[in-house]
């Protein structure tokens, strides 16, 4: 990983990465459960487990240790974007939106994630330090 940049909003964040993996495996290791489970997840002491129908429309179930998280994917154009709802199960807020945009550059994949519609400065910083720890982890999921 090489580039990065992190800028946050009251209700959004964008973070910037680049990383040394061709896209078609940057965009696996956002759809396929096998790689998400060794990323998806800030928390490297928590299972992960995944399960979805990736099509426009279908729904996905993420399971980090003991917390679940559960959504739709809004728009998928592979292996560029991929679009998603993102809802905590345990708490009473609507819907976010996260947005990962893929682009080839030299020797790798540019990555930005934008996660929107978020409640206030609060759950923003959380979901940043979330986000945060687990694209650092993502390198090792697009090495294995």
């Amino acid at each position: 990983m090489t580039a990065e940049t992190t800028t946050t909003t009251e209700s959004t964040i964008v973070m910037e990465r680049t990383f040394d993996a061709p896209i078609a495996r940057v965009f696996a290791a956002w759809t396929d459960p096998a790689l998400m489970s060794r990323w998806y997840c800030p928390n490297p002491a928590w299972e992960i487990a995944v399960e979805r129908d990736l099509q426009v429309g279908g729904d996905f179930t993420v399971s980090m240790g003991p917390h679940d998280v559960v959504g739709c994917y809004t728009a998928i154009e592979e292996p560029t974007l991929l679009e998603f709802t993102w809802k905590w199960v345990e708490f009473d807020h609507a819907p976010s939106l996260v947005r990962v945009e893929l682009s080839e550059v030299d020797g790798g994949t540019r990555l930005v994630l934008t996660h929107s519609d978020l409640v206030d400065a609060e759950d923003v910083k959380n979901h940043a330090e979330g986000w945060i720890g687990c694209l650092v982890r993502l390198p090792g999921a697009l090495a294995a």
